[in-house]
């Protein structure tokens, strides 16, 4: 996992903000220009490029210029390494949870006898 470590860093700092959340929920129902991801945001756009930026960065959106419009898209398959640190995670937790529990019952019979 030490080959995903910057990666993952640089993946979790761009999903922990939540307008770059939101970025990325607009993104998934299709491309989006910056002007249409900037109108439900109270915010200068340098401040919105910094955001696109991040996730661009990420690599969990691309964008290209149509003309004078930049339209930003969704890449799915940077989420990979988050899923799967995540998958990993609940799988070490559901184990550990497992063997206390095992480890409960055991006391609870013991203590019966």
């Amino acid at each position: 996992m030490a080959k995903f470590d910057m990666q993952l860093d640089v993946l979790f700092t761009a999903l922990g903000d939540p307008t770059r959340r939101a970025i990325l929920s607009r993104l998934a129902r299709g491309p989006a220009s910056v002007s249409e991801l900037a109108a439900p945001h109270d915010m200068a756009l340098p401040s919105l490029m910094g955001h696109l930026k991040k996730l661009e960065e990420a690599g969990l959106i691309s964008s290209h210029k149509d003309g004078r419009v930049r339209i930003c898209t969704l890449n799915p398959a940077a989420f990979a390494p988050a899923q799967d640190w995540l998958s990993e995670q609940r799988a070490i937790w559901t184990t550990r949870l497992d063997q206390l529990d095992d480890y409960v019952t055991q006391l609870m019979q013991e203590t019966r006898k």
